[in-house]
């Protein structure tokens, strides 16, 4: 949980910074976050497992692509038809923007092998070295984008009060 959790926090602070001069701000912002957890959707394998949906479909079939970036170009796709067309684009960016920053996340995590998951596929089809930071059970990462979320949350408020106020 403290890996889900540190994915909202960085899809938090990364749609503050980019939508500062934006009137819809927050909405942007949720849009960034909401783009930070799509690669996690593959977790729709503990509820519908891999081998059921290759049963059904008769051919090879896995969840984990929707962790890669070539998923990640599909859901954000999707995602963005969900919207009027005039925001289509800005939405796509948005979410595509937030779901970059889980891969390259994900790809600082320690892992046995000291190689990263394929998670730039189909662009990048070897697992790249780790710097190995942290493990995804971790709560320091967590603990400290939380308290850079609450710092900009509090600057944000007291350099634009009437950004803040008119939106809500």
């Amino acid at each position: 949980m403290p890996d889900l959790l540190t994915h909202v926090l960085v899809g938090y602070i990364l749609g503050t910074l980019l939508t500062l001069n934006s009137e819809t701000g927050r909405q942007l912002t949720t849009v960034v976050m909401l783009g930070a957890i799509l690669p996690d959707l593959t977790k729709i394998k503990l509820v519908i497992p891999d081998a059921l949906v290759e049963a059904t479909l008769g051919i090879p079939f896995s969840w984990y692509a929707l962790h890669t970036l070539g998923g990640v170009l599909i859901t954000t796709t999707v995602g963005a038809l969900f919207v009027e067309e005039s925001r289509r684009r800005q939405v796509f960016a948005l979410l595509f923007g937030g779901a970059l920053s889980h891969l390259f996340l994900d790809s600082l995590l320690i892992k046995p092998s000291g190689y990263a998951s394929v998670v730039w596929w189909p662009f990048l089809t070897t697992a790249l070295p780790t710097p190995g930071l942290y493990l995804s059970s971790d709560r320091w990462p967590a603990i400290l984008t939380g308290l850079l979320a609450l710092g900009l949350y509090l600057w944000k408020r007291r350099q634009l009060p009437d950004a803040h106020q008119g939106s809500e």
